[in-house]
């Protein structure tokens, strides 16, 4: 994260139920001209956009977006005979919308990234401890090489932080709870929303 230079304006994808995670991946298939102009100047300059859900139907993003999204990095992209592209979006921090511009064919907003830091500092190691209990808890009845599976990515980070948005962008699927999820200021708090969510399934 300290190697990338967020700008601070951005062109967005304003898409009905779809709320993106930093640390998830988001395949696309870009389709609407718009969309296709702004993936090439993605491109073309720092390969960021960031992706919102829809709450409105409108083409108005003041009206139409929510206040909180996710601006990713593409990783992959591969332009079609047609076209259309399909690329990887891989999430890399939480975004308020600031501002909306009129400048381009597409959405394009001024961004503040939205930082994630836990506290207090000195429980963040027992904190990653019971949401990987919680949710391995969660999927013991599931096949054995399914729980490797899952065990094998919540192992990859120590942070709390990131653990928390990885188990959200993997197991909660309603549109607004994932989105509740993403506009929650404390990380401390979604490790608790997600372990009582891994214990009532």
């Amino acid at each position: 994260m300290s190697a990338l230079h967020i700008p601070e304006k951005v062109g967005v994808m304003i898409l009905p139920d779809c709320v993106l995670f930093p640390h998830g991946g988001l395949p696309l298939r870009i389709f609407e001209d718009r969309y296709r102009v702004m993936l090439e100047e993605a491109i073309d300059s720092h390969c960021f956009f960031a992706v919102t859900r829809k709450i409105a139907d409108s083409d108005d993003p003041r009206e139409c977006a929510e206040d909180v999204g996710t601006i990713g990095i593409v990783r992959a992209s591969h332009e079609q005979k047609d076209g259309t592209s399909n690329l990887l979006l891989h999430g890399v921090i939480r975004v308020k919308f600031l501002q909306w511009f009129d400048e381009k064919p597409y959405p394009y907003a001024e961004i503040e990234p939205i930082p994630s830091i836990f506290e207090p500092a000195a429980q963040s190691e027992a904190a990653a401890q019971t949401l990987r209990g919680s949710v391995e808890d969660a999927i013991h009845n599931l096949p054995e090489e399914v729980q490797e599976a899952v065990k094998e990515m919540l192992h990859r980070t120590d942070d709390p932080c990131i653990l928390a948005d990885i188990v959200s962008q993997q197991f909660i699927q309603d549109a607004d709870l994932r989105q509740h999820l993403l506009e929650m200021e404390s990380p401390a708090d979604r490790i608790t929303w997600l372990c009582q969510a891994m214990q009532q399934d």
